[in-house]
């Protein structure tokens, strides 16, 4: 009887990302939980569910103790979605002598009535439509009626048992406002999902979910951001880079500036991380926009993903450098999206990344800067693991990464507001520094782990033809610093005069 089981096909949810994270979806003929506070998503997700079933002709039931049908189905139409006629709704109305000043709660009439009778009418309500899929909908209602923990239990487990000869895949729904510590259903249910909800200081609300149990099945563990959109729930599991292994040729990929290229020893290696350190102005953007713009070029694709500069802003001055980001959008070359960091979670910033790999072949991506995604970040002890993660999946499938990270300060000491220079393979550093009344730009290689790299420092020049690399910096000492010391009037002088 078990082998026949496990070969039966699972019943998927028809949430997007979370049949992932089950494995392929519920197991059928059995009771799940799916708990949460009240607002985290617990009801489309049952919708999904239901509407899921009725897609592949199975026959749905939604028990509702607590909201009215007229409520559960302006819910689902703002969604878009219409609960047809395999899509059955119960909803369980108190009796009639309970609305009545006359008959109200007394010793005489006890929460045994009251609970035999709602019992009874679930019961009904089953027979009558003969679902394959159930929602109730909620048990903290059946708690409360119970009113002592034994007699709660012994009620869900009676449940448990019916709906087993009923052969339903059942998915019962906690909104965990009466009794949080208690655990009863945890033990009968064959699975449970916990939803849960959090609120920054600063921006949209953010939520994840966690798979606590599920009997005989590997599900993919730990937390999972999902967001609830017109549509229904999304969500993102969370990247197991390991899962994803691909084989490619390790090209040198060019950035179309000759002195950068020979600075770099010929280029950046595909599937490797570059890590684009400096302070603010000093051309970080402009740098890693020109291996973007060197990709495109080659007949490949790029996606830039924006946390600081406004879009407009960035087509409007890189057009005047003569590059037309947006002839390379409309071709379908190059993906730009603007992020907004207050309204992301880790987790759909993750999914966004990898739809342009996965889906429109991207080869080089352009985080700018790991300082906005760091704001996306609830606890930023985390970042770095997530940045693992998204560079290891990265370079697996032979993508091209550069990361911008915008240094504190603007001479001296520059400081990192987050140390992810050991998970990039190439680093690349620019500095100010001042030379005979000017302000000037310094770029230099400090990491490369593939083949050898120059170790001059060269200066870099901004211009209405966008970025050019002169010369190494023979002359001085002292440039990452900010204030150099001439080590040699000549060549000191040779670079005055240019």
């Amino acid at each position: 009887m078990t082998v026949q089981s496990k070969s039966l096909p699972k019943a998927q949810i028809g949430v997007e990302g979370l049949d992932d994270i089950l494995a392929g979806g519920l197991s059928p003929g059995h009771v799940y939980l799916l708990e949460g506070s009240p607002g985290t998503g617990k009801t489309t997700i049952a919708l999904q569910f239901l509407l899921e079933g009725a897609k592949a002709g199975e026959t749905g039931l939604y028990i509702t103790l607590s909201e009215t049908e007229q409520e559960l189905r302006e819910g689902a139409a703002s969604h878009g979605w219409v609960l047809d006629d395999a899509i059955h709704v119960f909803e369980l109305v108190p009796p009639e002598s309970l609305l009545d000043d006359e008959h109200q709660q007394s010793l005489l009439y006890s929460s045994d009535l009251e609970l035999g009778e709602t019992t009874k009418a679930v019961f009904e309500a089953i027979d009558r439509a003969k679902p394959v899929r159930i929602v109730l909908d909620s048990l903290s209602e059946i708690r409360l009626l119970a009113q002592s923990s034994l007699r709660y239990r012994r009620q869900i487990l009676a449940m448990k048992h019916y709906f087993a000869k009923q052969g339903a895949t059942v998915l019962m729904l906690d909104d965990l406002t009466t009794d949080t510590n208690d655990k009863t259903v945890h033990s009968l249910a064959h699975g449970v999902i916990r939803l849960e909800e959090m609120t920054p200081v600063y921006g949209a609300e953010r939520r994840r979910l966690r798979v606590i149990k599920y009997r005989g099945q590997r599900f993919r563990g730990g937390f999972h951001d999902f967001t609830i959109i017109e549509g229904g729930v999304q969500v993102f599991p969370r990247l197991i880079s390991g899962e994803h292994k691909t084989g490619f040729a390790r090209n040198v990929l060019t950035s179309g500036i000759a002195e950068l290229d020979n600075l770099l020893g010929g280029g950046i290696e595909q599937g490797s991380s570059t890590l684009v350190m400096g302070p603010a102005g000093t051309g970080k953007s402009l740098l890693a926009l020109q291996f973007a713009v060197s990709a495109v070029e080659r007949g490949e694709k790029a996606a830039l993903f924006l946390f600081d500069e406004e879009l407009g802003l960035l087509l409007d001055r890189t057009k005047l450098m003569g590059l037309d980001l947006e002839a390379m959008c409309a071709a379908g070359n190059l993906f730009i999206e603007q992020v907004d960091a207050a309204e992301l979670s880790p987790g759909e910033f993750t999914h966004r990344v990898r739809t342009r790999v996965d889906r429109h072949g991207v080869k080089t991506i352009v985080i700018d800067s790991l300082n906005g995604y760091q704001a996306a970040m609830r606890e930023e002890e985390f970042l770095v693991l997530h940045m693992h993660e998204l560079l290891q999946y990265l370079n697996r499938q032979g993508a091209s990464t550069f990361l911008l990270v915008a240094q504190h300060g603007l001479v001296g000491d520059m400081k990192s507001p987050v140390d992810v220079t050991y998970l990039a393979d190439t680093v690349i550093l620019l500095r100010y520094f001042e030379a005979f009344g000017q302000v000037r730009r310094a770029l230099s290689i400090v990491k490369k782990r593939f083949g050898s790299h120059e170790s001059t420092i060269r200066e870099i020049r901004i211009d209405s033809r966008g970025i050019a690399v002169g010369e190494p910096l023979k002359g001085f000492q002292g440039v990452l610093r900010g204030v150099p010391v001439m080590a040699n009037e000549e060549r000191a002088s040779l670079l005055e005069d240019r």
